[in-house]
Order: C-alpha cells, then sequence, then structure tokens
C-alpha cells in the first residue's frame, strides 16, 4: 500500500486546523514543520480571552465591503500563520529553517512574521489575493509553492 508523501500528510493537519477557525469570511489553517516534524499549528480567530467574530456574528471587514486582500488590521482575527509563529514562541521552540504548510497563501502581515520567523518554504493550497505579499515574497528567497494533491 502506498504511504501519502509528506507534502500531503502536513497540508491534510492544515486543513484540519482550518476547521477550527471561526472567522465568517474565510477559514485557513497553518502548521510548521521543520524536518518532517511537527511544531506548532495555528487557524485564524481572535486573540485568547476575545470574543471571536462567529460569536458576536460580525465581521467589520464585511459589513464595510472590504475585498479579500486589503485593509487587513480590521480584522479581528489573528491569522494562523501568526498564531502558528506564537505558538513556537510560547513554546520556546524555533521555526527557523523550516515550512509552513497553509490553506491559503500569507498576506503580508503574515508573509513579514513569517520572513522574521526564519521560515525557508511555504506550501500553500490555494492564493490568496496580496500583490504586495507577492512582491516580499519575491524578494525574501523563501520557496513558494502551490500544493497539488497527486491524488
Amino acid at each position: 500500500m502506498p504511504r501519502i508523501s509528506w507534502d500531503e500528510y502536513f497540508m491534510s493537519m492544515a486543513e484540519l486546523a482550518s476547521k477550527r477557525s471561526t472567522c465568517l469570511r474565510r477559514r485557513v489553517g497553518a502548521v510548521i514543520v521543520k524536518d518532517n516534524q511537527l511544531l506548532a499549528t495555528g487557524y485564524n480567530g481572535a486573540p485568547k480571552g476575545l470574543p471571536n467574530c462567529c460569536d458576536i456574528n460580525s465581521c467589520l471587514r464585511q459589513e464595510l465591503g472590504i475585498p479579500s486582500g486589503e485593509r487587513h488590521e480590521l480584522c479581528r482575527a489573528v491569522h494562523a500563520e501568526n498564531n502558528a509563529i506564537t505558538q513556537c514562541a510560547v513554546n520556546g521552540v524555533s521555526c527557523k529553517g523550516g515550512t509552513l504548510y497553509v490553506t491559503a497563501s500569507p498576506c503580508n502581515m503574515c508573509l513579514k512574521q513569517i520572513i522574521n520567523a526564519g521560515i525557508v518554504r511555504i506550501v500553500a493550497k490555494e492564493l490568496y489575493p496580496d500583490k504586495l505579499s507577492e512582491e516580499l515574497l519575491k524578494d525574501s528567497g523563501i520557496k513558494f509553492e502551490i500544493y497539488e494533491n497527486k491524488d
């Protein structure tokens, strides 16, 4: 019986993490891996202890008609990638040299943290519309791949 690839294995974990998301617009999951070992997971939701968008049944960006890829600072949620990086920090685990698996490519705010955290590879299931993120990614030297399930 053939085994699934490492990319499929870790992307399935990112997809599972996305199911914990509390965002009303887009459910995103992320995992950080180094040497084929899981370091941390994350999903998008409000900071610890604060009400989530699904709890208050409100999304400011949606109410203001803000398109995807714009005005991230108005989002109540901490993005999945940031939550995964934060989990590494809280647990004293370096993600430098690691790979980020994420269900949507990072916005520019997340990408800046990914660059500073020393992550060297990003595997995304789909592209998120953010032109600045695309420019930063090109300049960063991070290896970027769109996940293609080989099933």
